[in-house]
């Protein structure tokens, strides 16, 4: 499994994974609307990278598909920075699995490779936060080296954080 960016050729097999955790309340194309056209959403992904034209509430950051043997298993998002909102409640990697891939080993390799690269960009102490009831998510975490620092709720739901040490 690698990950990598997005490109013109992976519209069909990214829209059918945002089509399918929608169904989990999960965002996997972050920032896509119904309909916009697919050159204008990677563009928005590389506005994300480079902190160009970036809407108040967003941070400079990294949004890169897991592909396995040219299949779309799964995404990751990796900022650059937190604000408030991350710092309490997103963190600096979000990262999600289709349904089909779960429990395969996927979501801990994303995980691995997400902190490999958020560490080249100098950030050794990295949050990473899952919702307290999803039990897959916090056992990938503390199997990177995640120590839950404490839980919050936000709309009703309640977070775990987690904070990963780079390990020298």
């Amino acid at each position: 499994m690698k990950l990598r960016p997005l490109t013109l050729a992976d519209e069909t097999q990214a829209l059918q994974a945002h089509s399918e955790l929608a169904a989990d309340n999960f965002e996997f194309l972050l920032g896509y609307t119904d309909g916009m056209a697919w050159p204008d959403y990677l563009q928005i992904l590389d506005n994300l990278l480079t902190g160009t034209n970036l809407p108040e509430d967003k941070v400079p950051a990294t949004f890169l598909i897991a592909e396995n043997n040219g299949e779309l298993v799964g995404r990751t998002s990796i900022r650059h920075e937190l604000n408030d909102f991350l710092f309490s409640v997103g963190g600096h990697i979000g990262y999600g699995v289709r349904p089909n891939y779960r429990r395969q080993g996927f979501a801990t390799e994303i995980l691995k490779q997400s902190l490999t690269y958020i560490n080249q960009l100098g950030i050794t102490d990295v949050l990473v936060t899952c919702l307290d009831d999803n039990v897959g998510s916090f056992e990938v975490i503390q199997s990177q080296g995640g120590i839950l620092e404490n839980k919050v709720e936000y709309e009703g739901a309640l977070w775990r954080r987690y904070w990963i040490k780079k390990v020298s």
